[in-house]
């Protein structure tokens, strides 16, 4: 089972985060104008416009390669744990108006939808982010315990 999260999930996760940095890259001037029409302070939309879409084309390439997949999960986690918040605070009625700033197929969702999709991708994210890491430690305990029965055996 551990073996299917960590074949499937990161690319789907992947295929996740290209489609939505390429659809808010490709309607730049409407996700800058949906950004800046958000509650939050025009620093901070001005901000999101220019670290969104970078942020998910690196934890998107970090998710393709072994040596940095670790990294992948741990930057997707965090970015889907935003997303969720925020979906969650907007149907919280958090805000007096929420425009979504969502591009391509997700825009046309609605809102306990997205929570629901944004939700299953995070609980997807946080099993195969832990298989990671437990076959880590797994790794590093069987590696000491060999070199501890060598070690055990020249000493005698």
């Amino acid at each position: 089972m551990k073996a299917i999260f960590k074949s499937t999930v990161p690319p789907l996760l992947v295929l996740l985060f290209i489609y939505a940095a390429l659809s808010k890259l490709f309607t730049f001037s409407d996700f800058d104008q949906q950004l800046h029409n958000q509650s939050f302070p025009g620093w901070l939309a001005d901000f999101l416009l220019y670290f969104l879409i970078p942020v998910e084309i690196i934890t998107a390439l970090l998710l393709c390669f072994k040596r940095t997949i670790k990294t992948g999960l741990l930057f997707s986690s965090a970015l889907l744990l935003a997303f969720t918040t925020y979906i969650a605070l907007v149907m919280l009625h958090f805000w007096d108006r929420v425009p979504c700033s969502c591009g391509g197929i997700l825009s046309q969702m609605g809102w306990t939808a997205h929570l629901i999709f944004n939700s299953i991708f995070l609980i997807l994210n946080l099993i195969a982010l832990y298989c990671h890491i437990a076959e880590r430690e797994v790794s590093k305990i069987v590696a000491n315990d060999q070199t501890g029965e060598a070690e055990n055996l020249r000493k005698e």
